[in-house]
């Protein structure tokens, strides 16, 4: 499975100057198949070493923080010799099991040794507020790892034609139905499978939506066993109910997220913490409000109005019992959550290009789901539909209010354009929203 987080490891690895490089993620997202394949076909060698499967590891790092000594004995260990700095990629996996290590990233950057050096960890975020860590601040550069976007989930199974077609056709072609069919149905597949890597590879070696099940069943279990080992004794039972709240939270017309549904008798403040755990570990994000949209967004956002959304849309399915054969059926009753599966798929889409999202609520109740700025500062409204149906009567009072020069209906509707008044309107596939730099690019 190609990731596109390789492209950005080439380019680092390319640079004359380089800091260590600090790969973060939900656990069992790639970060590890990611720095090992790097060094496979870039690297004449590679040493790894994991801090979690080799706690004897950090005697090293804890003695003192002089990188050539570390450097000196850590090649030693690992391979009874100095390691070649010049050709040899240095991995540090689980990095948050030995605070000296991530401390350490610090004295390598201004060593001057100009290191290869990748360091990943799965719940840095939540480790570095438990144990107090000292965060090297400005000596590293960061790579954010998800589980596979859409794009990256249609290369693994095969459909790397499709997607080739479509990097090449015209920005307003209409899609051919030769194409919108297989997209269509990649669509419906990734929604069954989500992205992580396992539940993908699963699906790829058996075509078997039942073992990919098991599998899904699996890591959710992995993750309610991390609430046990990695949070606070207060805050287990809460991050439970929370990350079982969410899919029924989603599931309301109304989807913003009250502490009060989560359980009777709790409040905000009990919950809050909780909350911001699964946030740290990359298992959620948070939508927030904006009434009155203004350049950057992030300042007038209301941060007491959010909604909440899970980082894989197949654990999403299985948390909240949706049966792969419902989203392949789509029977009567189904409707009103798959709108929010749609939501969730494009909160996700948007995240992973590093778009930051927020929603737009008047006062009057006229809401759309997504709003964001682009890399020219514009701020561009983006409504979602499940299916092909455009109407969007909050789309339309948002725009004629703010006169965006630029917004998105994304739906299964097919691509297009349209001008009202001041806006231009694009309507894009859902199966197409990996695509959606290419038009925020258009003056």
């Amino acid at each position: 499975m190609e990731r596109k987080a390789m492209q950005q490891l080439i380019r680092w690895k390319e640079k004359p100057q380089r800091k260590p490089m600090l790969i973060t993620g939900c656990r069992q997202c790639g970060k590890t198949w990611l720095m090992t394949e790097f060094g496979k076909r870039y690297f004449e060698h590679t040493v790894q070493f994991n801090f979690e499967k080799e706690p004897g590891l950090a005697d090293i790092f804890r003695y003192d923080l002089d990188p050539a000594r570390i450097l000196r004995e850590l090649g030693m260990y690992r391979e009874g010799k100095p390691i070649d700095l010049d050709h040899t990629l240095i991995i540090f996996d689980e990095i948050q099991q030995c605070p000296e290590a991530v401390t350490s990233i610090k004295y390598f950057e201004e060593s001057g040794l100009n290191l290869y050096l990748l360091c990943a960890g799965s719940l840095l975020g939540v480790e570095l507020k438990r144990k107090r860590m000292l965060f090297p601040v400005g000596k590293n550069e960061q790579l954010k790892m998800y589980p596979l976007s859409l794009e990256e989930f249609i290369e693994a199974l095969g459909g790397e034609k499709y997607l080739t077609l479509l990097r090449e056709f015209a920005l307003y072609r209409e899609i051919p139905a030769n194409i919108v069919e297989p997209m269509t149905r990649y669509l419906k597949l990734y929604y069954i499978i989500g992205g992580m890597p396992e539940a993908v590879r699963t699906y790829i070696e058996t075509e078997n939506l039942d073992e990919v099940d098991g599998v899904l069943d699996r890591i959710i279990h992995d993750l309610r066993n991390d609430f046990s080992q990695h949070a606070e004794t207060k805050d287990i039972l809460k991050i439970g109910w929370i990350w079982d709240s969410v899919p029924k939270q989603m599931a309301r017309e109304n989807n913003k997220f009250v502490f009060s549904h989560v359980k009777a008798g709790t409040r905000a403040r009990d919950l809050e913490d909780a909350l911001q755990w699964l946030a740290d570990a990359g298992l959620v994000y948070r939508l927030e409000k904006v009434t009155a949209p203004q350049i950057p967004l992030s300042t007038c956002a209301n941060a007491s109005f959010f909604k909440v959304y899970l980082h894989d849309l197949g654990i999403l399915r299985r948390i909240a019992g949706v049966a792969y054969r419902t989203i392949l059926t789509e029977p009567e009753g189904y409707s009103g959550f798959k709108g929010a599966f749609t939501e969730n798929y494009c909160m996700l889409e948007l995240i992973s290009h590093g778009v930051r999202p927020y929603y737009w609520r008047s006062d009057n109740s006229a809401e759309v789901d997504f709003i964001f700025e682009d890399a020219i500062n514009r701020i561009i409204p983006m409504e979602v539909k499940s299916a092909d149906n455009t109407r969007a009567k909050s789309f339309i009072t948002y725009c004629r209010q703010y006169k965006p020069a630029l917004g998105f209906r994304v739906s299964l509707k097919n691509v297009g354009e349209n001008q009202r008044d001041a806006t231009h309107e694009i309507s894009l596939p859902l199966y197409l929203l990996w695509k959606i730099g290419n038009y925020t690019q258009i003056e």
